[in-house]
């Protein structure tokens, strides 16, 4: 996202909060509720060069989150709960689901604490690979690849770019050049490309994971925990639509199994990695529904309708964005009917 598609958001949201319109919208809107997306919890502030901040909240703003969005009038549900009150001939309380993607190890030491002292429920989206240690957090590794080095070289299809990275402005231009190549190459490809760049630099991608990716031990914290509905999130967090029918419904079932292996219970729940228009569709959608899964969530921006009791496996999110977390900003996120209007 350019920095001045982030500028026009943040005057949105502040003009928004001023105008005190959100709780205007709440109370018209027909929305149900909101599901939240979330990825990391971190104290720490990020370093100057960090791109993927935009995936990590601090410990203090989830729980102001989780307090503010109850101030409001909504009740935090778990998906099932969800699903009962979109499929409600009524409208009830609006209500919001708070979830999180790829059971970073940060979850376990930052956000379950959280959790755990406001009672909120949560749902954990699990990509089996990555807990077992043998998946590539790749989107992570090129970050930390271009934040150590002057320059880079990247080679593809026999051609070799030259990068320049010394400076924040060069580092975030070959961060967003390669991202991009990366995310519209075919996965295998894309994995060929970051195990060469990794080993090239003398980054070992299955030691990354481990670092930053809980293992099934320490999962087993959270599928204990009655707050806690463990989800899918496929074996190798693999864009779906980029796939076969068969290996995307592999993908799928494969992680069901495994999860249902180590805890004892298939999960119902699912989350499309990447989740945007591009990274799933119908196709997804279907293969997800025929699999008698009850739910699966995109990242398409959105609230919570009536109309969603038809279509429960691209039920649309709201990120709680790294780079937004103003606490003013809690009341916009928590508008579902503002992100209906916005674009995938």
């Amino acid at each position: 996202m350019s920095k001045l598609r982030y500028a026009a958001i943040r005057g949105m949201f502040e003009l928004l909060w001023a105008s005190h319109l959100p709780g205007l919208i709440r109370r018209l809107s027909r929305s149900r509720g909101v599901i939240f997306t979330l990825h990391r919890v971190l104290p720490e502030p990020p370093a100057d060069f960090s791109p993927n901040a935009i995936l990590q909240v601090t410990p203090d703003f989830l729980e102001f989150t989780i307090n503010r969005v109850r101030q409001l009038g909504l009740d935090i549900v778990d998906l099932d709960e969800a699903v009962r009150r979109i499929e409600a001939p009524e409208r009830q309380r609006p209500f919001a689901v708070f979830t999180f993607d790829d059971a970073y190890r940060d979850n376990l030491r930052y956000a379950l604490p959280v959790l755990r002292r406001t009672q909120c429920p949560f749902t954990l989206y699990v990509p089996t690979a990555l807990v077992d240690g043998v998946g590539e957090v790749w989107w992570q590794a090129l970050e930390d690849i271009i934040a150590q080095r002057d320059a880079i070289a990247v080679t593809y299809l026999g051609e070799t770019d030259y990068l320049p990275t010394k400076t924040l402005a060069e580092k975030l231009e070959a961060y967003d050049d390669l991202y991009g190549r990366l995310r519209a190459m075919p996965e295998a490809d894309r994995v060929a490309l970051i195990r060469a760049l990794a080993g090239q630099y003398g980054v070992d991608l299955d030691a990354h994971c481990r670092a930053l990716i809980m293992d099934w031990s320490e999962l087993k914290t959270f599928a204990g925990d009655q707050l806690c509905t463990i989800g899918a999130h496929t074996v190798h967090h693999y864009e779906l639509a980029k796939l076969t029918p068969v290996e995307a419904r592999n993908e799928i079932e494969q992680s069901v199994r495994i999860i249902k292996a180590q805890f004892g219970k298939a999960p119902i729940h699912l989350s499309y990695p990447i989740g945007s228009p591009v990274a799933a569709g119908e196709r997804e959608f279907a293969i997800a529904r025929d699999m008698g899964l009850r739910t699966a969530v995109t990242t398409r921006p959105g609230g919570i309708y009536a109309r969603h009791k038809d279509s429960l496996h691209a039920l649309p999110r709201i990120s709680l964005n790294g780079f937004f977390q103003a606490r003013r900003y809690v009341d916009v996120f928590a508008t579902g009917a503002i992100f209906s209007h916005m674009p995938g």
